[in-house]
């Protein structure tokens, strides 16, 4: 049976030409066709019944240590399942998983996920609200946004959970061997814990 991807594309492209198509391209194309869209939409949920054991079917993460994938921007999604394949990245779970994604599987949850609404939390305390802010537009916004909405190729930040948050920006910056690679390995050299507390409380509140 042919994969949805294919059924709403094959008009266009061929199975051939889709698996060497740019996501960026795949995923317009899909946003900008409301039938197409729908298809895709409904693939995607079907398929994350993997993905909900742990981010949740609405994609707000049942668990503080694990990211929310709602409202995430559906490119940098797709990138994060590319990664994981081919292991750029590593998690015992998420690396196996991705690998046994299709890549009609990823295009779709990723589109499906980004349809989510996120869930925020409110900062424990007013101060490290405020102390995140000053931190958060400092080192974070010239890349992630001034409301932490991400880019196509840089994750949303904004609702993501604290815990999550704290984690990855210290595994960043003790130069954790599975993201030597990125680029915020520099950028969190400097960061003291107060400070990534202070962002990751500030990021888990904000709203778009």
């Amino acid at each position: 049976m042919r994969t949805l991807l294919f059924i709403c594309l094959s008009m266009v492209v061929s199975s051939t030409a889709l698996a060497n198509q740019d996501p960026v391209n795949t995923l317009n194309q899909l946003l900008s066709d409301p039938q197409a869209k729908q298809l895709a939409y409904d693939e995607g949920h079907a398929r994350s019944a993997f993905c909900r054991h742990c981010h949740g079917e609405d994609g707000n993460s049942k668990r503080t240590h694990i990211p929310n994938l709602a409202e995430q921007n559906p490119i940098y999604l797709f990138n994060a399942f590319e990664k994981f394949a081919d292991g750029q990245r590593y998690d015992f779970v998420m690396s196996k998983l991705a690998k046994s994604l299709t890549l009609d599987d990823r295009v779709n949850i990723a589109l499906y996920y980004g349809e989510q609404k996120v869930i925020t939390k409110p900062a424990a305390q007013a101060y490290v609200r405020e102390q995140g802010q000053v931190r958060f537009e400092k080192v974070c916004q010239n890349c992630h946004g001034e409301q932490g909405e991400g880019k196509q190729d840089m994750p949303r930040l904004a609702g993501q959970p604290a815990d999550y948050i704290t984690q990855t920006l210290t595994n960043f910056r003790n130069k954790d061997p599975k993201r030597q690679a990125s680029v915020m390995t520099g950028i969190t050299a400097s960061m003291s814990d107060e400070d990534i507390h202070a962002v990751a409380h500030y990021i888990q509140e904000l709203e778009l």
